[in-house]
């Protein structure tokens, strides 16, 4: 991998991190997802009249996963509404670079080298590991954390075939998230009618992660243009370090000596990744 597309990667890891511990600290997940995805649908609205338009052959996985994201969006909401930051985001994010380099492999004919497998499997078991506490696992976090993980592999390898054929990431990108985020607002209506009262600063806050993520994923998906889906889906979630350093910092969530020794592991395993 090249030093600049690990760079960028690397960064957003832990842009990723941020914006998750937004959602995880906000007092209603649901309305503070959708005024993220507000944000979104402001600025690729905006874009889409100067960004052009992705080539046909790459539209079937924009929708596809437009679809899939809103899936994992009620999701995730679902699995911060039962668990941590620090227990559900390794979970989630830990199942997936595994999964990601499965399905590339399958849909993509992708094939990788013995380090990158090596390190795929050190990050997800350091990831993975980051959710243990005590004797064992939480039951009632465990399936939704799951669906969570699954949902993101599956809309990485598609974005990864599909950036592909878009003849421009920022197209494909931007194509993607417009309309991705224009699917929450009515799905809030229909789940909630009236939102919540937030103050300026928690709309602030919400409007600012919805940004950032935008940002975050933006750069993963040009990233998958140039390096090995599940290489790149490994590295970016390495961002599991930095949550668990926002979530005992800002959430006043634990941080254990075994969580340490995780991400030990992560960080060997993200240097498998970079060779």
């Amino acid at each position: 991998m090249s030093p600049i597309v690990l760079a960028c990667v690397m960064c957003a890891a832990i842009l990723h991190a941020g914006w998750n511990a937004v959602l995880r600290g906000g007092r209603d997940r649901l309305w503070s997802m959708t005024l993220m995805m507000i944000a979104v649908a402001s600025v690729t609205a905006v874009a889409a009249v100067f960004v052009p338009w992705p080539k046909a052959a790459s539209w079937p996985y924009v929708i596809a996963s437009a679809v899939i994201h809103t899936g994992y969006n009620l999701s995730l909401v679902r699995t911060y509404r039962v668990g941590d930051l620090g227990q559900t985001y390794p979970i989630s994010r830990g199942s997936s670079p595994v999964l990601v380099a499965l399905g590339a492999m399958i849909f993509a004919h992708e094939a990788i080298n013995l380090i990158s497998a090596i390190g795929i499997m050190l990050v997800s078991v350091g990831i993975i590991s980051l959710a243990f506490q005590g004797k064992g696992l939480r039951a009632e976090f465990l399936p939704a954390a799951l669906t969570t993980g699954v949902l993101i592999g599956a809309y990485t390898v598609v974005d990864g075939i599909g950036v592909r054929l878009a003849g421009s990431s920022v197209a494909y990108t931007n194509s993607m998230f417009l309309l991705w985020s224009l699917t929450m607002p009515p799905i809030f209506y229909l789940m909630r009618g009236r939102p919540p009262t937030y103050t300026k600063a928690q709309t602030g806050m919400a409007l600012t992660g919805g940004l950032v993520s935008l940002l975050a994923y933006g750069i993963v998906i040009w990233a998958m243009q140039y390096d090995a889906m599940g290489v790149v889906s490994a590295l970016r979630e390495t961002s599991v370090v930095y949550a668990a350093i926002i979530g005992r910092v800002f959430l006043k969530e634990t941080l254990t000596a075994r969580r340490f020794a995780s991400c030990a592991a992560i960080a060997a395993g993200a240097a498998c990744l970079a060779a």
